[in-house]
């Protein structure tokens, strides 16, 4: 996924979850979209869950999570 496609999918607004990283139109963390990944949540489950998560609404997360982890080596 691009840059570009990533900002299109990940918002962060100080007056949205406190400046947490959310799916944009959404008040869904990244954070937590990976942690239930983690933990073993399929995406059908996460899409079932959360409604208004799209495929790649998780897809833009796991970038976002590579992104930010790759800047901070």
């Amino acid at each position: 996924m691009t840059r570009e496609e990533l900002a299109r999918h990940i918002s962060i607004d100080p007056k949205v979850c406190s400046g947490r990283p959310v799916i944009r139109g959404t008040r869904i963390w990244v954070a937590l979209i990976l942690e239930n990944l983690a933990e073993g949540v399929s995406e059908d489950e996460l899409l079932r869950a959360y409604p208004q998560l799209t495929r790649e609404g998780i897809q833009a997360a796991l970038a976002y999570a590579s992104e930010s982890e790759a800047k901070s080596d």
